[in-house]
């Protein structure tokens, strides 16, 4: 809940009343800017907790950079925050590291300025598991949680974590409703400093590749922490010389104890040399130490000195191939690679192409032409040896080093045929998943044609939940691979892959991941001279700018894709593209132009012979003439789209048309006629099993029985509603929650 004062006001209300002061404006002024009642402006006034689109509204009728946006997330009060991976089980030594890192960051910060520590050093010296443990010490003294990035500044398909991205997932995670989140980094930060500003939280920033890639996601708050990992020192950040550390080589003794926690301290004190032999040769680096000490540790009848000794001829034959300093690195991993079944080496080489965050083990099983199960045994020799570490779910992750050193490998030792192959094989896994899980989250849309797959690949056998949870989990890669696509020539896929990721974009609401790849298949399709795909990716681009509220730049891809349609013949595409642009003309208010964009695509279905268009197109015209207040027009469309999808046998589009007319009947008083509307939508959903569906009748059921002097209906339906947003991840959810609040708690409800 949103605090409140003494005097019935809240922190949203003050810092509006304060805005509207400094701007000489009234709260009836306010009213006409942004489209709210005076009415409904007075309960915020008073204390009531405004929606997030209010808060969008004022914010930007204000200028206030975010703050009300801010304030309005914080109406829940701070989300807690648990995002730390766990800190290394195997750790030891740094002790004076850590405990001049762990001081500075529970000591108070200066006004305006967060704790920040840094930790630069050469890769494999263990800064992230300095980081991660040092975090792990101090979360008592950061009271709202923990933010947690890996930046990949230095991943090995040169593609560093954008901070516009990491901000939309950060915003996210502290409470922001996505689609309140505005669009350009400046904006984004300017959000994420003003939700941090009364919060205690610790963020690390992993891996980063420079201070312009960190500056926006520094938090302006004495009350948050943050710790920074890069392999080189960072300038440009307001970091004191004592809270700067360059992680070298450990100890002697430190590596030492290192070895002897994993060989055991048996065998250790039978070979003290040997040990001490071994910590050198690895160069003292916890990377190398840890993989030796599984080597020697999978080998307990050898003595330590003779694998040592293998370890000093492999350390020669590198030496003279040797172009950097790394190389007592790539000595240990070369004797563990070498030490592979060539099963398993051929897999951690193949693993090495694949450059997401993560691989799941379908996506190794392709790129090695594996069935699931061999690949899944593989996967699992490589992490106990230290070469993969498991994440669970399925899903491995290679450190950096590690990930080169394999791609180095496949590169020697696999013809560029075979890697494109394998990469390809990659490639369609993923596309023909993606197109499963997406089918599965919105079954009543049309996907471009997908042809069976040439490869013997595993397709999941999705449910809703699986679905989401793994388009959750795999979009980033979603993304990786369409890049990967489009430079292996695979432009087809490179386009298809975004467009086949359409459902699960449009119900996450992600921005970011929805432009960038959307970007990249546009690139795709043109590569392959395919102008069908580019105007599918385009019309699907526009979409994901209309929501973004970048209106022009939505209305000029939706008439290039409209454009392409009419130049290639696919008049049922053109229908679609006019479909989008109706939209516009209801984004800006212009309904008469949106009814006529509509007719024209209500006119194009029906000479195809397209009749779910044809439905869909009335239902849209239907909508257009309630703007209008045309209700007669608009009740007879509406009707008639009702018809011809019960003709059709089309139980989505009856329940597209049903809710439409129920708005119009709701307008026009026709309260019996409108809630039968909802009822009838809302039996059809659940029997299809659409539960974005259910919610929004739920939600309008609630809302028009809310209005009628009902409450304790109107209750159980808004919290139906948001049990199943919230379920979803879905904004409404939010504003359901300050909704049901309102009305006076008439149903209890136990979202968190």
């Amino acid at each position: 809940m949103q605090e409140r004062r003494d005097d019935g006001t809240s922190p949203f209300a003050e810092e509006l009343e304060r805005l509207l002061r400094k701007r000489g404006l009234s709260w009836r002024r306010l009213s006409d800017l942004i489209g709210y009642t005076p009415s409904w402006l007075s309960k915020i006034k008073h204390g009531a907790p405004p929606s997030a689109e209010l808060a969008r509204k004022c914010d930007q009728v204000l200028e206030a950079d975010g703050q009300l946006i801010a304030l309005a997330a914080a109406t829940g009060g701070p989300v807690r925050l648990a995002q730390l991976p766990a800190a290394a089980a195997t750790f030891v030594g740094r002790e004076a590291e850590l405990a001049a890192l762990a001081q500075n960051l529970a000591s108070a910060g200066d006004p305006g300025s967060p704790q920040i520590v840094a930790v630069d050093g050469p890769p494999g010296a263990g800064k992230t598991a300095l980081a991660l443990r040092v975090a792990h010490t101090v979360v008592e003294h950061y009271s709202d949680g923990q933010l947690y990035v890996d930046l990949r500044g230095y991943s090995p398909d040169g593609q560093p974590r954008i901070a516009d991205e990491v901000l939309e997932e950060f915003l996210t995670a502290l409470g922001v409703q996505i689609d309140v989140i505005p669009a350009g980094l400046e904006a984004r930060a300017k959000l994420y400093r003003s939700v941090l500003a009364d919060r205690h939280v610790l963020v690390v920033l992993d891996n980063a590749a420079d201070s312009q890639q960190l500056q926006p996601l520094m938090p302006a708050s004495a009350g948050c922490g943050v710790v920074v990992t890069s392999r080189k020192r960072l300038g440009g950040l307001a970091i004191n010389g004592d809270r700067r550390i360059t992680l070298g080589p450990m100890t002697e003794e430190e590596s030492i104890t290192l070895l002897r926690k994993v060989i055991g301290t048996d065998r250790a004190a039978a070979e003290p040399e040997a040990v001490r032999a071994l910590a050198g040769r690895c160069g003292h680096l916890p990377l190398a130490l840890r993989i030796a000490a599984e080597r020697v540790a999978t080998h307990p009848h050898h003595s330590v000195s003779l694998l040592v000794e293998e370890l000093a001829v492999e350390e020669e034959r590198l030496e003279a191939l040797a172009t950097d300093d790394s190389v007592a690195v790539k000595t240990v991993f070369s004797w563990s690679y070498r030490d592979l079944s060539a099963d398993a080496a051929r897999m951690f080489r193949l693993i090495g192409l694949h450059t997401g965050q993560h691989v799941r083990t379908g996506a190794a099983a392709a790129l090695a032409g594996q069935s699931v199960v061999r690949a899944r045994r593989l996967l699992d020799r490589l992490t106990g040896v230290h070469l993969v570490e498991g994440l669970g779910s399925d899903r491995y992750r290679m450190h950096d080093l590690l990930r080169v050193y394999a791609a180095e490998q496949a590169g020697a030792e696999e013809p560029e045929e075979q890697r494109i192959l394998a990469l390809r094989r990659m490639v369609d896994w993923y596309l023909h998943n993606t197109y499963a899980a997406n089918h599965m989250l919105a079954p009543q849309r049309h996907d471009p044609t997908l042809e069976k797959s040439e490869f013997d690949i595993e397709v999941a056998d999705f449910d809703y939940e699986s679905a989401l949870e793994w388009c959750e989990i795999e979009m980033s890669n979603i993304a990786t691979a369409t890049r990967t696509a489009v430079e292996i020539g695979e432009n087809v896929a490179g386009w298809k892959l975004p467009a086949g990721s359409f459902n699960y974009l449009h119900l996450r609401k992600r921005w970011t991941s929805w432009v960038a790849s959307h970007e990249v298949g546009v690139i795709g399709a043109r590569r392959a001279g395919d102008p069908y795909g580019e105007a599918w990716v385009l019309n699907n681009l526009a979409i994901a700018y209309r929501e973004l509220r970048r209106i022009d730049e939505a209305k000029e891809c939706f008439q290039q894709a409209r454009a392409l349609r009419i130049e290639i013949g696919d008049r049922v595409g053109q229908a679609w593209s006019l479909t989008g642009i109706g939209f516009i003309g209801f984004d800006q208010s212009r309904f008469d132009a949106a009814a006529l964009h509509f007719g024209e695509a209500l006119d194009i279905f029906r000479e195809v012979g397209d009749r779910h268009g044809e439905g869909i197109a009335l239902a849209n015209v239907g909508d257009a003439y309630r703007c209008l207040r045309d209700y007669d027009r608009a009740v007879d469309a509406l009707e008639q789209a009702l018809r011809l999808f019960r003709d059709i046998e089309d139980r989505y589009g009856e329940c597209y048309s049903l809710v439409k007319l129920g708005d119009t009947y709701s307008e026009l008083a026709r309260r019996t006629d409108a809630l039968d509307c909802f009822d009838r939508a809302l039996e059809t959903r659940h029997d299809l099993g659409d539960r974005w569906g259910e919610g929004e009748v739920l939600h309008k059921q609630g809302l028009l029985l809310h209005d009628g002097g009902q409450p304790e209906l109107a209750a159980t339906s808004l919290r139906a509603a948001f049990e199943i947003f919230d379920e979803l991840g879905d904004p409404r959810a939010a504003d359901l929650r300050e909704l049901l609040s309102e009305t006076g708690g008439a149903v209890s409800f136990s979202g968190n």
